[in-house]
């Protein structure tokens, strides 16, 4: 018996660098469209006080959190029967932040290893979204935007750091290819504050959901 597709479906995972907006979209989308959110496990994260403090110590530790956290979510989405929008990927926690913690010296080589192995290993049975939006905004706004929301374990984030990120996040939009890529400067689109941007970025994501008018089967 062949089990029926839900071909309206549709998975949207939202990237992009700390402070950026990830959640507050993530409410957006939820709302405008119907969709099951499916938040970052930040504040449940027990090492993550403890990483901002000496993250050469506990950056394996927050790191291997996040992933196997994600992975959960990862498959509840899969098995979610209605359409889905995540915070935050489980793509960026291998190719943004742990690999930025190795290339500073912060994570060691043999724990980047195990960390990369278990990801790679996992990675090939995921399916990917229908559509990854990407929230790029500068160190600038990154910093107003930590400031405001006032988490106390994030006081200390440098610019340095968060530069770093930046282009760690930009050459992997860069080279991502497993589905289509919906960029939003979030220096200039406020869809925290302003309707008419939020109205934007809405009819965006529809627009980049929408399939070609016209499709056609080819013999193989």
């Amino acid at each position: 018996m062949i089990t029926p597709v839900n071909t309206d479906k549709k998975f949207v995972a939202i990237a992009g660098n700390i402070g950026i907006g990830k959640s507050t979209l993530t409410s957006i989308l939820a709302e405008a469209f119907g969709w099951k959110p499916f938040y970052e496990a930040v504040d449940e994260n027990p090492y993550l006080a403890d990483f901002y403090e000496d993250m050469t110590r506990w950056s394996f530790h927050s790191q291997v959190f996040f992933l196997s956290r994600r992975l959960q979510h990862h498959r509840q989405l899969v098995d979610h029967p209605g359409s889905v929008v995540q915070d935050r990927s489980v793509y960026e926690d291998a190719e943004i932040f742990a690999c930025n913690l190795y290339q500073q010296g912060l994570m060691s080589e043999r724990d980047y290893r195990a960390y990369h192995d278990l990801y790679e290993g996992i990675r090939a049975f995921l399916p990917p979204p229908d559509l990854l939006i990407y929230l790029k905004g500068s160190v600038e706004t990154l910093l107003s935007r930590i400031r405001l929301r006032g988490r106390d374990y994030e006081r200390e984030i440098s610019p340095q750091y968060l530069a770093q990120l930046n282009a760690l996040y930009d050459a992997w939009i860069e080279r991502w290819e497993s589905c289509p890529v919906l960029v939003v400067p979030a220096d200039t689109i406020d869809f925290q504050h302003n309707a008419a941007a939020r109205t934007l970025v809405i009819d965006g994501v529809r627009d980049a959901l929408r399939p070609a008018r016209i499709q056609v089967l080819r013999q193989p």
